[in-house]
């Protein structure tokens, strides 16, 4: 197992449906159907662990803002939300004058009729979460913003340690439980559709779909990086070229939390105060999605026109407004977005348990460190921008001065 670890998360994922594939196309019904029962149970575990995710990560992230810091976090969320939004409207806009193009009337009809072939696992294990994701959000935001003003008042240290404890669990939990055995999850997911006949037309799509997420990323952060370029006076491609690192720390570690250390150096090469730096880049990193929302709507897309279901503006809209909140437990693991969408996917006519929402994680999950990436690159593009806010704005120093860029 500890061979396997070494190999990295993205050829696994890839490994997984390779093996998949051959399994469903070349071993007997009954030993796909392990594979299947496997991926069953572990998507009621995942369902499980999504709200404590949440509770975890919000809770933990909120509760270390500092004094002084009430306007600071407005302006933060509100434009990383912002931020988010409209990436998750242009990738609509992107997939829809796309992706039609890459999907043939044909290829709907194998997908579609293939979901009578469809195996069943041998036996469910029912998983019921403690509280649905919703109250999970409002609830870890009552008690982070709560902790936060204890701390203020010199109180509240037993609850923010454990609070700090419990966001440990959860994260060994993740790492030691959840990410290892996501490629088997994936195995499951395709050694069904290979079974039942649909896996091809499939693959067909993915890999057009993949370059067209990735490309819409690269373009949105380099928007990001020129807006913020333009509003403080500093040279937009020098900010990228000190941002390069970042952005590959995050792809290799498909984790948006644990590029905060590399991702803060990238935000003091690029001029930004170290009080500003140190508060926007953890938070961006739980609050501000932007890669993930392109590629969360692009695959959301995807999976509604190959099942030729409604996917108008309309409808992608109010996904998309709503995970933009909903994503802030996304930073704890690999996937953490996709999982976090799950509960909310009946909004647009998908049941989380169903073949469509095992489609949705398996095209996510393999794009999923590029979406890391554009995350993390805008957090940097935005501390650059709420530099020169705070200052100037809030603060209210008519002489302060952007710092200087640092080219390396």
């Amino acid at each position: 197992m500890e061979k396997i670890k070494k190999i990295g998360l993205i050829p696994r994922m890839i490994l997984g449906i390779i093996v998949g594939v051959l399994v469903g196309l070349y071993l007997p019904a009954g030993i796909v159907r392990i594979f299947v029962t496997f991926s069953d149970i572990f998507g009621s575990f995942l369902n499980f662990i999504i709200p404590l995710m949440i509770l975890a990560f919000v809770t933990k992230g909120i509760s270390d803002l500092g004094e002084g810091a009430g306007k600071l976090l407005g302006v933060t969320v509100l434009l990383a939300y912002l931020s988010t939004l409209i990436a998750g409207s242009l990738s609509y806009f992107m997939s829809n004058a796309i992706f039609p193009n890459f999907i043939s009337s044909t290829q709907v009809d194998a997908i579609k009729g293939a979901d009578a072939n469809k195996l069943a696992p041998y036996f469910e294990v029912p998983i019921e979460p403690f509280f649905q994701v919703t109250s999970a959000i409002i609830f870890a935001f009552l008690m982070g913003i709560s902790i936060s003003w204890l701390r203020k008042t010199k109180q509240g240290e037993t609850l923010y340690k454990a609070v700090g404890e419990f966001n440990i669990i959860i994260t060994k939990v993740l790492e030691k439980a959840i990410v290892p055995f996501l490629p088997f999850f994936i195995l499951g997911n395709f050694a069904n559709m290979a079974y039942q006949g649909s896996v091809f037309a499939v693959l067909s799509i993915f890999w057009k779909i993949f370059l067209c997420i990735i490309a819409l990323h690269l373009i949105y952060v380099t928007v990001l990086f020129m807006i913020a370029g333009g509003y403080t006076g500093k040279n937009a491609f020098v900010m990228i070229k000190n941002q390069i690192r970042g952005y590959f720390t995050a792809v290799g570690t498909q984790s948006s939390a644990a590029t905060i250390p590399v991702n803060l150096e990238c935000a003091k090469d690029n001029g930004v105060s170290k009080g500003i730096s140190e508060f926007v880049i953890p938070l961006g990193a739980t609050v501000h999605m932007p890669g993930s929302m392109i590629t969360i709507t692009a695959c959301t897309f995807t999976i509604l026109t190959m099942y030729n279901m409604d996917h108008s503006f309309g409808v992608l809209l109010k996904l998309i407004m709503i995970l933009g909140v909903a994503m802030v437990a996304a930073p704890g693991a690999p996937g953490g977005a996709v999982m976090s969408a799950l509960p909310f996917l009946p909004v647009v006519g998908i049941s989380p348990e169903s073949t469509m929402a095992s489609l949705l994680i398996s095209l996510y999950l393999t794009q999923d460190s590029f979406g890391t990436a554009a995350n993390i690159s805008g957090d940097t593009a935005l501390a650059v921008a709420i530099d020169k806010i705070y200052n100037k704005k809030i603060l209210g120093k008519k002489d302060w001065k952007p710092g200087e860029v640092v080219s390396k």
